[in-house]
C-alpha cells in the first residue's frame, strides 16, 4: 500500500507544480494584457481570467491538498522524522507560503489590481523551481547530501536563472 500512496503523492505534487508554474504564466500575460488598449484589454483579461480560476480552483488548489494528504499519510506509514526529512518539510512549508503569495496575486488581478509587472512575476515564477529543485534533491539523496553542496547549487541554480531572465529580457526588447 505504501508504494501505491506514493505513487499518488508524486502525481499530485507534479500536478501542483504544474498548476503553480502556469498561474504566473498566466498572471504575467494578464499584466501585459492591463497595458493594452481597449477593446483588446478586456477581451484578453476575461479571458485569461477564466483560464486562471479554472487552473487554480479545478488544478491547483486540489493537487496542493491531496499532495499533503498523501505526504502526511507517507510520513504516517514511514514512522519517523529522519532529519531529511525534516528539512523537505521545511522546504514544503515554504512552498505552501509561495503558494498564499500566489493566491493574493491571484485575488489581487481579478479585482483588476495589477501590483506586479510582468517582470516581477517572471523572476517570482522562479522561486517555484528552486523549491521544485531542493525538494526533490531532498527526498532523492536523503542523508547522502552535503548541506555546503546542497546550498552551493542551489545558489549555483539562482545565478543561473537570475542570468536566463536579464537574457531573456533583453532578448525581448530587441
Amino acid at each position: 500500500m505504501y508504494l501505491y500512496i506514493k505513487a499518488l503523492h508524486i502525481i499530485f505534487v507534479i500536478t501542483w507544480f504544474s498548476g503553480l508554474f502556469y498561474i504566473v504564466r498566466l498572471f504575467i500575460y494578464s499584466a501585459e494584457a492591463n497595458e493594452k488598449p481597449e477593446p483588446e484589454k478586456t477581451i484578453l483579461l476575461k479571458q485569461l481570467g477564466v483560464m486562471q480560476s479554472r487552473l487554480w480552483y479545478i488544478i491547483t488548489w486540489p493537487s496542493a491538498i491531496l499532495t499533503l494528504i498523501f505526504g502526511s499519510w507517507i510520513g504516517i506509514l514511514y514512522g519517523g522524522l529522519p532529519t531529511w526529512l525534516l528539512v523537505k518539510l521545511i522546504f514544503v512549508l515554504g512552498l505552501f507560503v509561495y503558494h498564499l503569495s500566489l493566491q493574493k496575486i491571484f485575488a489581487q488581478q481579478k479585482n483588476g489590481n495589477f501590483k506586479w509587472s510582468s517582470q516581477k512575476l517572471r523572476i517570482w515564477n522562479e522561486l517555484a523551481t528552486l523549491f521544485l529543485f531542493a525538494i526533490v534533491m531532498i527526498a532523492v539523496v536523503k542523508e547522502l547530501l552535503d548541506a555546503l553542496w546542497g546550498l552551493a547549487a542551489l545558489i549555483g541554480l539562482v545565478i543561473v536563472l537570475m542570468i536566463a531572465i536579464k537574457l531573456y529580457k533583453k532578448y525581448r526588447k530587441d
